[in-house]
């Protein structure tokens, strides 16, 4: 009987259909970066002051330039903290008809200190000192609304979180293609529909709809690409899938620059993903899910397709294919499981606090940088290119050093980068990007990382299980991200970091509470997950044995 891995091993396990495939998948990956971080460039907040038509009259009656207009009219104006509340929320409470103001500073006319005169909300709406267009522009989110923002982005993670309950299911059910193409359908027209949004409800609830299938869509590229390859490709396969991403990333800034409404900045990045549905002609369903249903005409077709495209002539015997039987499938997972044994229980609580604190510092920095001032196009990009280094640490070190030190380290250096700008002058501002670099490219190998120590930890019955539960903390730390970020920089522009600081610290001195899984072979039973570290000291000894055996060493020499 064989396997479909047994048969990619004779037809190629990474040749031309593999490399095709994953070229077109691929796009996917890039696709999902402006869903997950557009709102850096959607929802911009530029400076901006209280709109008064009587300013406007009395400004071009007096000749004024902007920068007078903005000195006599505006209070507060260049100073920080409070003062900043005032000159962008705050106007005084003037008659600017009136027919004795002065050109030349004219509230000298009406009180020694200007400080003295009554001030009110903004009235009349703002200006904004933006030649483009933004979520915020429109809607006017700032000030008392500004909170509104941080709803925006926390409905795509919401979305995220809603459709994983029920997008694996669609893909184990109905196969990974149609949920592909379905998903990718919804994505694509929810973000149309959020461009042309009449009001800011209508924009949430497309929002909410797009986050909801594109994650669904990403992970069904994922599921798909890790099922065509043969094993011994599927994990740098998988790595270079979620570097795709990063891709999407650096392009966005780029893409933002050269289109600065929001509103067709959103068409850019939403319309190309209808191409997706011609994939319904280019990549063929799953062959091992094909099996999986009892489908084996079909995944054999499949199989002779793979055969054909890598050059490759399929084995006689390939009407013998099959899906190899694993008892463990017959166990009924619950969610009790992963908190059964001590061992079991330890792990699941600390894998939940990383997914939580991974998303929070990961999504919390790209945030920061948007809030921070500076470049916001050359910012995003410099922290955009650092997780290409990232991913290039993680398949260097994965099968060389293990996965617990070195996501440890990251977590603790993601940490300490975040710690270390708050001690960081604003004017040395190539010093805070370069630290925000730093801790970003921590969070990213810890990302990365965290999936595949995730499903090393738990038995076979239970490992999607437990890969659900856990990751479904990161779309949660996402939810709330936004509003640590933009309302905590609010009482003080370095709280965020503080919070990112102890986040990453003190999960990278839980990480080392994991056992260390490389080289040692999946859980099958609890049993086995309960003891891995004492499988992993006995591999080890084994080890050291053998080779002691073959230099004719003792181990006294």
């Amino acid at each position: 009987m064989l396997s479909v891995d047994d048969v990619l091993e004779q037809v190629g396990e990474f040749g031309w259909f593999q490399k095709q495939a994953f070229l077109l998948l691929c796009l996917i990956s890039v696709s999902l970066a402006p869903v997950y971080v557009g709102i850096i460039f959607l929802a911009f907040t530029p400076d901006h002051y209280c709109r008064s038509p009587g300013v406007a009259e009395l400004s071009q009656r007096c000749g004024w330039s902007l920068a007078e207009e903005l000195n006599y009219t505006v209070p507060g104006l260049g100073s920080s903290g409070e003062a900043s509340f005032l000159s962008q929320c705050m106007q005084y409470e003037v008659d600017w008809n009136q027919s004795n103001l002065d050109c030349v500073d004219p509230l000298s006319s009406l009180v020694a200190n200007r400080s003295h005169l009554p001030l009110s909300p903004c009235q009349h709406g703002w200006e904004y000192d933006t030649p483009g267009s933004s979520i915020v522009t429109e809607f006017n989110l700032v000030c008392g609304d500004a909170w509104k923002v941080d709803l925006f982005q926390s409905c795509v993670n919401l979305g995220f979180f809603l459709g994983s309950l029920v997008v694996g299911y669609i893909a184990d059910r109905f196969g990974r293609k149609l949920c592909l193409l379905a998903t990718t359908l919804v994505t694509s027209l929810s973000g149309v529909l959020t461009a042309v949004a009449p009001d800011y409800i209508s924009m949430l609830l497309f929002r909410l709809l797009q986050g909801m299938v594109s994650k669904g869509s990403w992970v069904s590229g994922y599921t798909l690409i890790t099922e065509f390859v043969g094993s011994g490709y599927r994990r740098t396969t998988a790595i270079l899938y979620q570097t795709a991403f990063t891709v999407g990333l650096v392009g966005l800034p780029g893409i933002a620059y050269a289109i600065p409404h929001w509103r067709w900045l959103q068409l850019a990045v939403s319309l190309p993903t209808f191409f997706f549905l011609l994939y319904y002609w280019c990549v063929p369903e799953s062959p091992r899910w094909l099996l999986s249903q009892k489908r084996t005409t079909q995944a054999i077709r499949v199989m002779e397709q793979i055969a054909q495209k890598n050059g490759k002539v399929p084995p006689a015997d390939l009407k013998m294919l099959c899906v190899k039987e694993d008892a463990s499938e017959k166990q009924s997972p619950s969610f009790a499981d992963l908190f059964r044994t001590p061992s079991m229980r330890k792990h699941t609580f600390i894998l939940m606090y990383l997914w939580f604190s991974c998303a929070v510092v990961y999504q919390g920095l790209i945030l920061h940088v948007g809030a921070s001032g500076g470049n916001l196009y050359l910012d995003f990009l410099y922290s955009s290119l650092v997780e290409f280094p990232a991913a290039f640490i993680i398949l260097v070190t994965i099968d060389r050093v293990g996965r617990i030190y070195p996501m440890a380290i990251s977590n603790l250096v993601a940490g300490a980068a975040c710690l270390i700008m708050i001690f960081i002058p604003h004017e040395l501002h190539w010093l805070n990007v370069t630290l925000s670099c730093l801790g970003r490219m921590g969070a990213t190998i810890v990302l990365q990382m965290i999936c595949l120590v995730n499903a090393e930890l738990y038995p076979t019955f239970i490992r999607n299980l437990g890969m659900m539960v856990c990751s479904a903390l990161c779309d949660l730390g996402g939810i709330f991200t936004p509003f640590m970020v933009f309302r905590l920089m609010e009482i003080w522009q370095a709280l965020p970091l503080i919070l990112f600081g102890v986040l990453g610290l003190t999960a990278g001195a839980m990480t080392f509470l994991l056992p260390e899984t490389k080289g040692v072979a999946l859980p099958e039973t609890i049993e086995d997950a309960e003891n891995l570290r004492r499988r992993r000291k006995s591999k080890a000894k084994e080890n050291t044995i053998y080779l002691q055996v073959q230099t004719g060493k003792s181990p006294d020499m």
